[in-house]
């Protein structure tokens, strides 16, 4: 089982607009990061998470036009807003694409994208919508789910099972709850939000994440949703030997 981080950069991306790169070397390719997003593939089994604004040029760099479902963790912009590029894997597939989401989630994403999920004057719906329950099959990947506190909503935390293997997958959270370090103890890859070393109200800070490894033990660790203060290598050379930013085009093998 692998995954591939298709995005590792927070709402804003890095560079932000206005070429603003803040503390991280633009000569670094690996600290150009999309909107967050990943795609979980096992014995031709393939999961994409959430559907950002660079989906689009995201799956086009992993050569990806077909995926057996997709899972929302949230309805935040960052991870919603390139929906509409599902259009094209409908295309490539001739079915719609299955989207699972926890209830609100669904509920925002069909209110706000009724034409994708509903059709609209003679097109086609192309999602079909399904609640994400809290444990599921998805082809040959097992899946176990739980909510996390995320300012006033929640986003699906994630952890993928196959062949004894597992892969945790968490964004978007402030707070680590019982049942979250149950999903993320015993895995052999993490993917984990850390997007930036200073406390934030709706996300995890660097040395938060860091007591989590410690707690956890993950075979290996990968950090997510950073924002323009975390350089590349300034944070590899102060990581332990299991932690690494994620970036871009990252795989991860369990």
């Amino acid at each position: 089982m692998k995954i591939t981080i298709l995005g590792s950069g927070t709402s804003s991306g890095v560079p932000r607009i206005g070429n603003d790169w803040g503390a991280c070397d633009p000569a670094e390719p690996r600290n150009r990061r999309t909107r967050v997003s990943a795609l979980v593939e096992h014995a031709g089994t393939r999961i994409l998470i959430d559907t950002g604004p660079d989906m689009r040029e995201q799956l086009l760099a992993a050569n990806v036009s077909e995926v057996d479902a997709v899972i929302w963790t949230h309805d935040h912009a960052d991870h919603c807003h390139g929906i509409d590029d599902l259009r094209q894997l409908y295309h490539a597939m001739g079915t719609p694409v299955i989207g699972f989401a926890r209830p609100a989630t669904l509920a925002a994403l069909e209110d706000r994208f009724t034409y994708a999920f509903r059709g609209r004057s003679g097109y086609p719906s192309t999602i079909t919508g399904a609640v994400l329950p809290d444990r599921l099959t998805i082809g040959a990947i097992d899946i176990r789910v739980t909510d996390q506190p995320h300012g006033s909503i929640h986003a699906a935390g994630l952890r993928f099972e196959a062949d004894g293997k597992a892969i945790g997958y968490a964004t978007d959270f402030n707070i680590m709850t019982d049942d979250m370090a149950a999903l993320y103890t015993g895995l052999d890859v993490w993917v984990v939000d850390a997007l930036r070393r200073r406390p934030h109200p709706t996300h995890p800070q660097l040395s938060a994440v860091l007591g989590w490894v410690d707690a956890f033990r993950p075979g290996r660790t990968a950090l997510i949703h950073m924002d323009n203060s975390m350089d590349y290598v300034a944070l590899r050379a102060e990581l332990p030997d299991t932690v690494e930013p994620g970036f871009d085009g990252q795989i991860l093998e369990a």
